[in-house]
């Protein structure tokens, strides 16, 4: 448990996507800056496991799933009580100043026991529509932190700020050449990135081996960085790309997804709040799938907020044919004028400070306010609106 000298500690429920956890690494870093200890609670899914290898063991918990839905009862019922339990234990170990909610089902119980043990309670909403977890929680919430302004509506907390969505500080332009030397591709070939996410990642993999020859047609010096996601299809893609001879560079994951973006011309990508926030910050134009599955549909949502921007292009899943996911990369990737339009509207998408925002308000709420002014940026920084 922590002493009254001991560094302050936040809790920070990010399990489930890298939607969830890549934003709550963001916020950790804001707060390890200004001296406090951050720990990350994840769920045991391979992707959150893969997301934090990197971390000091100490410093992350996985949690038993919670599965969500309704039809899951038993299962999210019987998945919460282990989490609970297991988030008892941890902080009996170490007390939390506060818990940070970062959506999904997997934050519930570090948000009931964190609240049970006195700790401030927080959330951040990263999606156009409030996501259920966050929802149901909001009523324990000190204050929410928004990356849309439609999101607020969802969340019955006595403060809602807009901040935008937390990306890791390695995301930022970088000179396209040396991002694609470094990736071992040519550093002159235009250059296309398809990523489909942690979820819904097979559609865009077929989708993009079919409108593979279409593309080719027209640009016959295209090169690729493909991310299959969580899937099978990683030798089935490199395979269709050789068939082509068309350069690529085809994983499931890739530690150095900063680097792709900045490698790119243009990007396929789902709509998931974290992937959109770090095309904002790389300022890669991109053509958006949006998975319909997704819950709420929130993808929807949050795809043609950026598109009514002028931030992407937008083509449902349902119209994504080869032919029509071909005409809408070729008029980015062969128009240089619309792609420096996009990367305008992005750039005025970008909240460089979300991190740190949500890391000032913490730490001023429990008592880390010296420590907030010092090390992070002033709150001017980043434009915010409070509800």
């Amino acid at each position: 448990m922590n002493s009254p000298a001991s560094p302050l500690t936040v809790a920070i429920a990010c399990g489930g996507t890298g939607g969830h956890l890549l934003p709550g690494r963001a916020v950790a870093q804001a707060l390890e800056a200004a001296g406090v200890v951050p720990r990350l609670l994840v769920s045991r899914k391979k992707v959150d496991l893969q997301l934090v290898r990197d971390l000091p063991p100490e410093r992350v918990t996985a949690l038993p799933a919670v599965a969500g839905g309704r039809r899951r009862g038993i299962a999210c019922g019987w998945g919460l009580l282990q989490s609970l339990r297991q988030c008892r234990r941890t902080f009996r170990r170490w007390r939390p100043a506060a818990v940070l909610s970062m959506g999904g089902f997997a934050s519930a119980a570090p948000v009931l026991m964190g609240r049970w043990h006195g700790a401030r309670v927080f959330l951040h909403e990263a999606n156009a529509v409030a996501g259920r977890a966050n929802r149901r929680l909001a009523w324990l919430a000190r204050e929410a932190f928004v990356h849309f302004p439609s999101a607020a509506a969802d969340l019955p907390t006595r403060h809602t700020r807009v901040v935008g969505m937390p990306v890791r500080d390695c995301f930022h332009p970088r000179p396209a050449a040396e991002c694609r030397e470094a990736l071992g591709l040519d550093p002159l070939r235009p250059t296309l990135l398809i990523m489909g996410g942690s979820q819904g990642a097979v559609f865009l993999n077929q989708a993009a081996r079919e409108t593979l020859p279409l593309l080719l047609r027209r640009e016959p010096r295209l090169q690729c960085i493909h991310l299959v996601g969580a899937t099978d299809d990683v030798e089935k893609t490199r395979a269709a790309y050789r068939a082509r001879q068309c350069p690529a560079r085809v994983e499931a994951f890739l530690a150095e997804t900063h680097l792709a973006m900045s490698a790119a011309d243009v990007a396929v990508s789902r709509a998931g709040a974290s992937s959109l926030a770090e095309l904002a910050a790389t300022r890669l134009p991109a053509v958006l799938v949006p998975y319909p599955h997704a819950a709420d549909n929130h993808q929807h949502h949050n795809a043609r907020r950026f598109s009514e921007s002028g931030a992407a292009r937008v083509l449902p899943q349902a119209e994504a044919t080869p032919e029509r996911l071909a005409a809408e990369i070729l008029a980015l990737l062969t128009r240089p004028a619309a792609r420096d339009a996009m990367r305008d509207a992005l750039t005025r998408r970008h909240h460089p400070h979300a991190a740190s925002v949500v890391a000032r308000h913490i730490l001023n709420a429990i008592g880390g306010g010296r420590l907030a002014v010092t090390a992070l940026p002033p709150a001017w920084a980043q434009p915010e609106t409070r509800f």
